[in-house]
């Protein structure tokens, strides 16, 4: 049997876009949950930003509809971490604290062996490592850094830099970029918001489904003027006599979100240069590698193809 059709104002919700900030318990993986949130949602498809292991609580990033299509923007967030790191030997807190200080910025990290991703070694950034308590061997760490970091690996390699190894004990995620735990519901709640949508009641779901542009607002937002919307709608690059307004400054190669003048979402791109520089050679493109998420229908074309020429073919003059 299937389950009841959704409320009109939730089926659009989701049809726009929409995403939900799961508290993920330990356990199941990223994947099952998210799958238990689709089943509840009823819809075909959601994604997850940001894995975390089975045995890792915290916030999971689920967009469903047009919105797990914004995965690569949530990646770029930064990730929050709180997590217990036990120390296998005993270490001078004078020691400790200095040895935390080198491990703050890029480092070198190779996944765990048991990781889902190829093992290859790569470059992040570890934006803060604070200690947050002291009970040795236990240390309370608090860790922001890049999307893809390892924190079990970084508490290994903190372990080895101090002399003594280490493993990490436990690991919560309290945040991604601007989305933290104090937002996150679990699964429960979010069936039961499901349950009363049956029922007819919208507003819990509603509460829960958070639309698309909370995500997009959080970076360069270029607002398109009417033929530049349309063009970009259909997979054409961004000049910059198609751009009505920026919301703020962006440099070469920064993502940034392409939005028509009623607050559409109509593609994310890659800026070709900067918001102040010039255009060199023929290139006068501002925004490429566009990947588009409007409806091309609703942005019908408006340039103009070049008319045929009328009329027999003139002859070449001579002489």
């Amino acid at each position: 049997m299937s389950a009841p059709a959704l409320p009109a104002p939730v089926a659009q919700r989701i049809a726009d876009g929409a995403f939900v900030l799961l508290d993920k318990p330990r356990g199941p993986t990223s994947h099952q949950v998210t799958a238990w949130a689709r089943d509840l949602l009823g819809v075909a498809s959601a994604g997850h930003a940001g894995t975390l292991d089975p045995n890792v609580s915290g916030v999971l990033w689920v967009g469903v509809g047009k919105a797990a299509r914004l995965v690569p923007l949530v990646l770029e967030f930064p990730k929050t971490y709180v997590g217990v790191v036990v120390l296998h030997g005993e270490v001078a807190a004078s020691r400790r604290d200095g040895v935390l200080a080198e491990f703050v910025g890029p480092l070198y990290q190779t996944p765990p062996v048991r990781s889902a991703v190829k093992r290859e070694r790569r470059v992040r950034t570890i934006r803060a490592l604070e200690l947050l308590e002291a009970d040795p061997p236990r240390l309370l760490l608090r860790v922001v850094a890049d999307s893809g970091t390892y924190v079990r690996t970084l508490a290994v390699d903190l372990g080895d830099a101090l002399g003594v190894g280490a493993h990490l004990e436990e690991l919560r995620r309290i945040a991604t970029g601007p989305f933290d735990e104090r937002s996150a519901v679990p699964l429960a709640r979010l069936a039961d918001a499901r349950s009363a949508a049956d029922d007819g009641e919208s507003a819990p779901l509603l509460e829960l489904l958070r639309p698309v542009e909370e995500v997009w607002r959080e970076f360069p937002t270029l607002v398109l003027k009417e033929p530049a919307a349309s063009a970009v709608a259909h997979g054409a690059p961004l000049a910059p006599g198609g751009v009505a307004s920026a919301s703020a400054p962006f440099a070469r190669g920064d993502r940034v979100v392409l939005v028509s003048r009623r607050r559409e979402l109509v593609a994310v791109g890659v800026a070709l240069r900067g918001a102040t520089e010039p255009a060199t050679g023929h290139d006068n493109w501002i925004v490429g590698s566009t990947k588009v998420f409007a409806d091309p229908e609703r942005f019908p074309p408006r340039w103009k193809r070049p008319a045929a020429p009328s009329g027999p073919p003139v002859p070449p003059s001579e002489g």
